[in-house]
């Protein structure tokens, strides 16, 4: 059976994990991300005090919707029963996190990438006041683009990614069984895993072991990092990301 390793924090990787091995294939989870809250919370309460003030709201991933619903759990908002911005979310998992969590969601682009996010937003953002609910560490797209537009453009860290301690040792005892390939789905699941190897003693990339990305802004993560991906997910989720892993290990 062949081995893939699955990257993705521990609370994400069921979803993966279970596609896998209906697949036939094995997956080993060795987490090289864990969400954790920004280091100044001081942006997102005010932001999350404010939301109504809103015209559009953006969330960029399924942990921005986490973080922002945690956090005004803790400062006691009822986000459901708020007057409400119009919501754009980058991808269809987010904007099922979103919807699950109450936000009515208006724009989800068809590609799931900060480019095609903008792209939808095009004509629609003149004079408007927009939060953005990013991670901590994230690339700058968004908020230049529309700022040009003539939006007015507020941003605050929903949550920030850390590098579990146990990382580097699960990853060495994981290797030593044997790899066929590596999934990756986003740029901090390459960096953290990059880390996560030298903290550990060993090369990155990983010799033998066949990348699988999720989208290109994490292929191109990937090249930057030494490491041309075998296969990329069209469409860049899940599902996909399992079929691309197919189309190599199969």
């Amino acid at each position: 059976m062949k081995r893939v390793l699955v990257t993705r924090a521990a609370h994400q990787a069921g979803k993966l994990s279970e596609g896998l091995r209906a697949q036939g294939f094995e997956p080993v989870e060795v987490p090289v991300l864990e969400i954790l809250p920004p280091q100044d919370l001081a942006p997102l309460d005010a932001a999350l005090r404010t939301l109504p003030s809103y015209d559009w709201l953006i969330l960029t991933s399924a942990n921005t919707v986490q973080g922002l619903v945690e956090r005004a759990a803790f400062l006691g908002l009822d986000l459901k029963k708020e007057k409400q911005p119009t919501v754009a979310t980058v991808g269809s998992a987010t904007a099922k996190a979103a919807r699950k969590a109450g936000f009515e969601v208006a724009v989800v682009p068809e590609d799931y990438v900060a480019e095609a996010l903008v792209a939808a937003l095009a004509g629609r953002v003149e004079g408007r006041r927009i939060f953005l609910a990013r991670a901590a560490v994230t690339r700058d797209v968004i908020p230049p683009v529309l700022r040009a537009a003539g939006a007015i453009v507020d941003e605050a860290e929903a949550y920030r990614n850390g590098i579990p301690a146990e990382a580097p040792a699960q990853l060495r005892a994981a290797l030593q069984q044997g790899m066929d390939a590596a999934t990756f789905t986003s740029s901090s699941s390459v960096a953290h895993l990059a880390d996560a190897a030298r903290a550990a003693g060993l090369a990155f990339p990983l010799a033998g072991v066949k990348a699988i990305s999720i989208g290109p802004v994490t292929s191109q993560t990937l090249r930057e990092s030494g490491w041309e991906p075998a296969a990329e997910a069209s469409p860049s989720d899940i599902p996909g990301l399992i079929a691309a892993l197919a189309t190599v290990l199969s």
